[in-house]
């Protein structure tokens, strides 16, 4: 897991992933993050794929920190499409984002 605050300190070198379902992340997300969720993970997955470059690390998050989706994404980037475990899932999800935007 990763604190906004630090994930924050990556700036371009982070490649932000909402695990959301499509319409929560439609209502507002991470600028510049892309929906990567398990409804559509095959479709998804593709997109990211063409997107993401080695040297990016990878921040996932969902609603909140006790939401499971971003885990469960996490999970699969590294067992499924066999990327490495420079994945972080973002502690306090997009509730935390929001707190920091304040």
């Amino acid at each position: 897991m990763i604190s906004v605050q630090t994930a924050k300190t990556w700036g371009a070198d982070a490649f932000w992933i909402d695990a959301r379902p499509d319409a929560d992340y439609e209502k507002g997300h991470v600028p510049g993050a892309i929906p990567l969720n398990e409804d559509r993970w095959n479709e998804l997955l593709n997109q990211f794929l063409q997107q993401w470059t080695p040297e990016k690390r990878i921040v996932v998050y969902c609603s909140a920190e006790s939401c499971n989706l971003a885990g469960d994404v996490a999970r699969k980037l590294r067992d499924e499409a066999k990327l490495p475990n420079e994945i972080r899932v973002l502690k306090e999800g997009w509730e935390g984002w929001l707190k920091t935007q304040q």
